[in-house]
This record gives structure tokens, C-alpha cells and sequence, in this order.
């Protein structure tokens, strides 16, 4: 996960386009001759698309960017802590 690459996607990407994007990364997770690598670089990717995806919904909202960023951050690390 990486606040920045998230922040871009959420400013350069509809959440239309970050859901096709989503869809074609998972499908791409579950071809047969995909490596344990690509699954990871993915598998980050579908992070950070996840991410872009949540500040749009916080943002229509009313949150704030940087409040929605900072929010799942820290939900994402706190979930890795447990």
C-alpha cells in the first residue's frame, strides 16, 4: 500500500475505471501460469485500486482527501497488526 499511488488514482481515475481495472487484475490473479511474483505485484495493485476506490466513496461523503486517506491507512495497518 502506498499513500501516494493511491492519491493519484483516486485524482486521475473514476471509480468506474478503477472497478474495470479491479476486475481484470483479479481475473489476471487466476490464470493457471501466474507466478507467486505477479501475484504479489497484483495483489499490491489491488490494494492500492481498493484504496482509490474507498477515498472516492469517503470523499462523496463529505470527508475530506487527506481525512480518507489517513483513514484507510489506518485501517489497513491496524488490520496487519492483529
Amino acid at each position: 500500500m502506498k499513500i501516494p499511488v493511491i492519491r493519484q488514482l483516486f485524482q486521475q481515475s473514476t471509480p468506474l475505471q478503477l472497478e474495470t481495472t479491479l476486475e481484470v487484475l483479479e481475473l489476471f490473479c487466476e490464470f493457471r501460469g501466474v507466478s507467486e511474483i505477479e501475484i504479489d505485484v497484483a495483489g499490491e495493485m489491488i490494494t492500492n485500486i481498493c484504496g482509490a476506490l474507498e477515498v472516492h466513496a469517503k470523499v462523496s461523503e463529505g470527508v475530506s482527501e487527506k481525512d480518507a486517506l489517513n483513514g484507510f491507512s489506518q485501517r489497513v495497518m491496524g488490520s496487519i497488526d492483529r
